[in-house]
């Protein structure tokens, strides 16, 4: 059996060098994709475009004004002078934020007393307008503890302790910087190694029929099993070069922390890259032509792993109808394991789970597979 199963594997490699053209779709895909998805896709929220409407022109209301524009959450777009305007700037897309400040902020925030603001935010993006939201408060909460700091200590008092009564310090772990390309490139490596690897395998059987040598098979020794195996070989070490190009480029194109163990990596690489070849030999076994195989392929691997896997909508926002599906997705699992060895560095027992599930889903891909294969003249 080992004899016949390395023959149809030198087989398979014999007919991959044939077609440079899969060599340079191997190389060259996950490069284009991961450079363009990776800094296409950007869940950060910067440099929002703030326009100033400020009634009050006074010192006060000058650095609260200064007190947005200094960060990096938002950039100054102008200044404005009643609220036709302001209302014009946001119809048009000039500015997706308005400050509004009120004639007698100044009076109020001397006097000690909460002062009027109005902020106004383009709502057709409701990502930007709910982060640019929690930009604002913090701003604004931090602006007043300044105040009622510098205010204590006009009036002598040397502790503060008495302005807030909880001290509250956030930290984050395992993404300080919250920077979104540390929570993307790792599910966009499962999203990309997935549809390459379907797509690959996707019609290595159907072509047999096609070109008529399955007729040769047929009359061999070889069995079913034997064939899918031979097919599936070349193809997990191809797709292992890709794995090592895609994580290089993690690390020194995107500086993405790899701080768990790269042996975990490559064992979870190996069992997903086991079972997205897996589901590419189904296709290619229950496939017609090659056509069919290679469009069943992108479809029945693109969408589901983009927008069930948990690659960039959370799984527990889904309806709880979808949730049980997204379980038998291969990516949504790799995706965990990617993550938890990137950013956190866990050990083996904490993704066990996941490892598991992918190796029997391998499995059985591979026995089904094996009895969807027809050897008949």
């Amino acid at each position: 059996m080992l004899l016949r199963i390395r023959m149809m594997i030198w087989k398979e490699f014999k007919q991959i060098s044939r077609d440079p053209r899969m060599l340079g779709v191997v190389v060259a895909l996950p490069i284009f994709m991961l450079i363009i998805y990776g800094y296409a896709i950007n869940l950060d929220v910067r440099h929002l475009r703030i326009g100033i409407y400020d009634q009050d022109h006074s010192r006060e209301s000058r650095d609260f004004a200064a007190a947005f524009t200094a960060t990096d959450y938002f950039t100054p777009a102008g200044t404005f002078n009643d609220y036709q305007e302001v209302k014009n700037a946001l119809d048009r897309g000039k500015v997706q934020v308005m400050l509004v400040i009120d004639r007698n902020f100044s009076r109020y925030i001397i006097d000690g007393n909460p002062a009027n603001v109005q902020i106004f935010f383009d709502g057709s993006n409701s990502t930007s307008a709910a982060t640019g939201t929690s930009y604002a408060a913090q701003i604004v909460q931090e602006y007043w503890v300044k105040r009622a700091a510098e205010a204590a200590q006009r009036a002598g008092i040397v502790s503060n302790s008495g302005l807030a009564p909880i001290d509250l310090r956030i930290r984050y772990w395992y993404n300080p910087e919250l920077r979104s390309v540390n929570f993307i490139i790792p599910g966009l490596i499962a999203v990309i190694l997935m549809m390459l690897s379907a797509l690959l395998t996707s019609v290595t059987v159907v072509r047999e029929y096609e070109r008529g040598t399955i007729e040769l098979l047929a009359t061999s020794p070889v069995r079913p099993f034997e064939i899918i195996i031979g097919k599936l070989v070349p193809y997990i070490l191809i797709s292992f070069a890709d794995v090592i190009l895609v994580l290089l480029m993690a690390f020194y194109v995107f500086h993405i922390p790899i701080t768990g163990s790269m042996w975990l990596v490559f064992l979870a690489s190996g069992l997903f890259l086991t079972a997205a070849l897996g589901i590419g030999i189904l296709i290619s076994s229950i496939s017609t032509s090659q056509q069919m195989a290679m469009t069943i392929a992108v479809i029945g691997t693109q969408l589901p792993t983009i927008l069930l896997s948990g690659f960039i909508f959370p799984v527990s926002s889904m309806p709880a109808v979808i949730q049980p599906i997204t379980y038998i997705i291969p990516a949504m699992h790799f995706i965990k394991v990617l993550r938890a060895l990137f950013l956190k560095g866990i050990g083996f027992s904490y993704i066990w789970p996941q490892l598991l599930f992918l190796l029997i889903l391998s499995i059985l891909l591979i026995v089904l597979s094996s009895k969807k294969v027809r050897l008949k003249l």
